[in-house]
């Protein structure tokens, strides 16, 4: 495993393991050389006049950040010409990505946040990459209705850390690997194989700041664990939270803990806050292939059906006991 690089790592999946076919295989080092210029740009900081608001918003009505903008086009850019794909779709875009017409067409669908946590780039705090990669129907166009599938279709799924190291954290349905970047050599190396996820936990992350609006089984199950010792749990528990979903997820998948975004008064109306198709989907997969468990407080994330490419869940993963508790007060 010492030097390994993910291109080795790939071709062994692919002709050893006969896990994924050679386009997935190409797909994901395009996507991963990607990640390599986004972090290049992010590490270039205010030097590049990168950092700030682009002045515009997104489809979500949410203030688009330079690197925001920025990510999405390197992706874009990366993967429309390849032979891969049949299409593309990301948070900043409304509509799904057509390859152009002079380029030829793949079997894959893409989706992508282009750069998760970007409200904290400007503080210098570790942001990332999420992607997921789908089959598109055979003989359907890539509309938007050939992206609505389950998160159980997903083919693949990863993110990408850009912090004091620039991690790909990938799976391909057979387990979860950590590539870290080597900056000498410009590549991929996998430090390691077949995380897991700790079933039991003593640490949680949710956005405290909201616990006015939060339902009734989501209060319950943050009271006990900040009663401590002297509580139900009997033990005590430290919160985390980044506000950056693969910051908060990276920990977890690192040593363990519960990540909660639920449904809250606030956010009821537009079904959650976090975005089920290139958000919740991905993170899910990479989490159950962990060990870990993801549910929306009641369904689990992967077996949700999409109505809409923006559709909005309640998110809560990580160590698998603790997510069925809350996913138990829920039910009860």
């Amino acid at each position: 495993m010492r030097h390994m690089t993910l291109s080795r790592f790939l071709i062994e999946e692919q002709r050893d393991k006969n896990v994924i076919s050679p386009d997935l295989r190409l797909l994901v080092e395009v996507v991963s050389r990607a990640c390599k210029a986004i972090s290049i740009a992010i590490g270039k900081g205010g030097m590049a006049d990168v950092l700030g608001s682009a002045g515009s918003d997104n489809v979500q009505g949410e203030v688009q950040k330079k690197l925001d903008v920025i990510s999405n086009e390197i992706l874009l850019d990366a993967n429309e010409w390849g032979g891969h794909l049949a299409g593309m779709a990301s948070e900043e875009m409304e509509l799904p990505h057509a390859i152009p017409n002079r380029y030829p067409k793949g079997e894959y669908l893409l989706l992508f946040d282009p750069l998760d946590g970007s409200s904290n780039i400007d503080v210098n705090v570790s942001v990332g990459t999420i992607f997921s990669v789908l089959q598109c129907p055979e003989g359907m166009d890539p509309t938007e209705q050939a992206f609505l599938q389950p998160g159980t279709r997903q083919v693949c799924a990863g993110y990408a850390v850009y912090g004091p190291t620039t991690l790909l954290v990938l799976t391909l349905g057979d387990g979860v690997n950590v590539f870290t970047l080597d900056r000498e050599f410009g590549r991929f190396v996998l430090t390691q194989a077949n995380v897991r996820i700790p079933e039991e936990t003593r640490e949680f992350a949710i956005n405290a700041s909201n616990a006015r609006y939060w339902d009734a089984p989501v209060k319950r199950y943050v009271d006990e664990l900040l009663a401590g010792k002297d509580g139900p749990r009997g033990q005590d528990f430290n919160m985390r939270w980044v506000a950056s979903m693969v910051a908060d997820v990276h920990r977890i998948l690192s040593r363990g803990g519960i990540f909660m975004y639920p449904v809250d008064s606030k956010t009821r109306a537009q079904g959650g806050k976090l975005r089920l198709m290139y958000e919740a989907n991905p993170m899910a997969m990479i989490v159950e292939q962990a060990g870990g468990a993801a549910t929306d407080g009641r369904r689990r994330i992967l077996d949700i059906q999409p109505e809409k490419l923006h559709q909005r869940v309640p998110v809560i993963l990580g160590s698998k006991n603790e997510v069925e508790r809350v996913t138990s007060y829920h039910a009860a």
